[in-house]
């Protein structure tokens, strides 16, 4: 679905102008994973965020930076528009994109699961759920929810009046929260799940996976048309474990999963004869998994070798 691009990198070079180019850099550095993350979590794809940072940027150096009051509100301004006229591009993307779509999962920092707050905001699960938002919608409810951005400042960077934007992060929040799972679990609670998991997965252990999963658990798979991945979701825990156990390799095969943290939250790498086939996450409620994403598109891969710094600040 995307082709990958080069982390966004900001170099200070001499200008003509008494080192303009040098304070613009050190400002845009210095709120550059703010900006990372206002972008990931409106769009699910870190080649598109970084190209969104990219384009913030390149228009931050235009900026005259004596006349901008908030610089901080300025650079989140500009990557809002940028990331929300790349959010529209990648829903025409999106209906050409062979079989479910999950958001591209990153490695990220031990800092990132110790806040609770931005380990939610950027979960799978609750990424997922902002998949459902229109473009504007999520704009708002990421901006308002998320980083705490007030109306004004939000109304002038989808372009709409503070009114209109008050009614649209209730009409999101109200969409959001009969969607999102009714508890935030401990990351204890997800590892013990995940172990469980792990174990019935290395095992082929049907009953295993039953015990773990709840009746209701959702299978969502992504493999983007590269990589073998169930057509749609899959519902209820016998046919969720039969798939995993059915399409775990063949016999002999070694089926070994890692412990990570992912989104903020503890995650599963699984690896076929020691190389990745693919990242799990899941939604835990009540101490059974009721929500399973397996990203297997190779494309969506290539950011869980390193960690990723994310802030809401």
């Amino acid at each position: 679905m995307n082709e990958r691009s080069e982390p966004t990198t900001v170099t200070a070079e001499p200008l003509a102008d008494g080192g303009r180019m040098d304070s613009a850099t050190e400002v845009f550095v210095a709120h550059r994973n703010l900006l990372f993350t206002v972008a990931y979590e409106m769009l699910g794809s870190v080649a598109d965020a970084e190209d969104v940072l990219q384009e913030t940027w390149l228009r931050w150096m235009k900026v005259d930076l004596k006349q901008v009051r908030d610089q901080r509100a300025y650079l989140v301004r500009i990557t809002t528009r940028r990331a929300l006229d790349r959010l529209r591009a990648m829903r025409r993307r999106k209906e050409a994109y062979v079989g479910p779509w999950l958001p591209e999962p990153l490695l990220t920092t031990p800092d990132v699961a110790e806040d609770v707050e931005l380990a939610e905001s950027v979960s799978m699960a609750l990424m997922l759920v902002l998949e459902t938002l229109s473009p504007t919608e999520r704009a708002v409810f990421v901006l308002r929810e998320a980083f705490g951005v007030g109306y004004d400042e939000i109304a002038a960077a989808v372009g709409k009046n503070p009114a209109a934007v008050r009614q649209i992060a209730r009409r999101a929040r109200l969409h959001v929260d009969a969607r999102r799972p009714r508890e935030v679990i401990s990351p204890n609670e997800a590892r013990t799940a995940l172990e469980s998991l792990r174990r019935a997965l290395e095992t082929r252990d049907l009953q295993g996976l039953l015990d773990v999963l709840a009746p209701e658990v959702v299978l969502v798979s992504d493999g983007g048309g590269v990589r073998q991945a169930a057509p749609r979701p899959i519902t209820g825990a016998t046919k969720v474990a039969r798939m995993i156990v059915g399409g775990s390799g063949k016999a002999g095969v070694a089926l070994t999963g890692d412990l990570t943290v992912v989104n903020g939250n503890p995650a599963l790498v699984l690896r076929v004869d020691g190389e990745i086939d693919g990242v799990i996450a899941i939604r835990v409620e009540d101490a059974r998994i009721t929500g399973l994403y397996y990203v297997r598109n190779p494309e969506k891969l290539t950011r869980i070798a390193s960690e990723i710094p994310l802030t809401l600040r």
